[in-house]
């Protein structure tokens, strides 16, 4: 009967240690806004954005400097400044590049360069990209086959800003095949446009099309992002670098609908158009959201929001 006991005292013990660990941060601080605590006075970070059944992203830090990423139990997205500016963004691991709403099992690896205008503001990225395929197992019930290239791209994005506001304008993409021994042509192209309701956005437009010879053909795809009812309080997405925000929405070409994230408000509804049915028909979400006493935002849509000291 003892043994039971001192067994039962041992497994108390594993999970409370378990419990504390989770509830700090990999620097062993203290981590806020879990089980409705009272938040923070004074600076903080964004540490984690979690869902009632997974991380969605966990930010890890150089003094105040996000430098990783961590999106998913494999993918790792790698940040280098120069000066206070950030320089370039590697990404390895797994994205939803169909926006089905799940990971592909496909692998992507890309490397972002980044380059600033004259007035510090953000004039292109540069980006190349290789996608992996793990082929089917040759015997049905065999492990498939290990992650082999299927292909690489390269990318070019312009980035213009509103020369009255400051605030981001327009977005162009041209991407083509990256082909060994083949000069780089330029293949597909999109171009996205935002619009803002005061400093926060409340609609991009997105149209996507082909490229020949270097023109622009007829748009052959238009999608709407619009953003409603924002509140007057303090998103988490504005303790991240502007630069990484943007891309983070260029790491797939259909992931638009978290444009939210570049505003310093929380929109409590949202929708998404596809513009190319005679009738669009928007598909709309909403929203109510916990803020802590400090008014930064702690959930919405689905997501808890947990923040450290900085």
């Amino acid at each position: 009967m003892k043994q039971i006991f001192y067994f039962i005292l041992l497994i108390a013990g594993f999970s409370s240690i378990h419990s504390c660990k989770d509830m700090l941060d990999e620097d062993g601080n203290p981590l806020l806004d879990l089980n409705n605590t009272g938040g923070l006075s004074g600076p903080r970070a964004l540490y984690r954005e979690i869902t009632d059944k997974d991380t969605i992203a966990e930010y890890q830090y150089s003094g105040l400097l996000v430098t990783k990423v961590l999106t998913d139990s494999a993918s790792v997205t790698n940040i280098m400044y120069s000066g206070d500016k950030i320089s370039q963004i590697n990404f390895t691991g797994f994205l939803d590049l169909d926006g089905n709403g799940k990971l592909d099992k496909d692998s992507v690896s890309y490397t972002q360069l980044f380059t600033y205008a004259n007035n510090s503001k953000l004039q292109t990225i540069s980006e190349n990209r290789s996608i992996f395929r793990r082929p089917p197992p040759v015997i049905p019930g065999d492990p498939p086959g290990p992650q082999t290239l299927l292909k690489k791209e390269k990318s070019l994005y312009n980035i213009k800003y509103s020369t009255a506001t400051g605030k981001l304008d327009s977005i162009i993409m041209k991407n083509g095949p990256d082909v060994a021994g083949v000069p780089l042509a330029f293949t597909d192209y999109s171009k996205t446009a935002y619009k803002y309701v005061g400093d926060n956005v409340s609609k991009v437009t997105r149209n996507y099309g082909t490229m020949t010879g270097g023109a622009f053909g007829a748009v052959t795809g238009k999608y709407s992002y619009e953003y409603y009812a924002y509140d007057d309080q303090v998103s988490p997405f504005t303790l991240l670098p502007h630069v990484y925000k943007i891309s983070r929405l260029l790491s797939t070409v259909i992931n638009d609908k978290e444009s939210l994230i570049l505003s310093p408000n929380n929109p409590k509804r949202w929708s998404v158009t596809d513009l190319s049915p005679p009738i669009p028909t928007p598909i709309v979400k909403s929203t109510n959201y916990v803020y802590d006493p400090q008014t930064y935002m702690t959930k919405g849509y689905g997501v808890n929001y947990i923040y450290k000291p900085q």
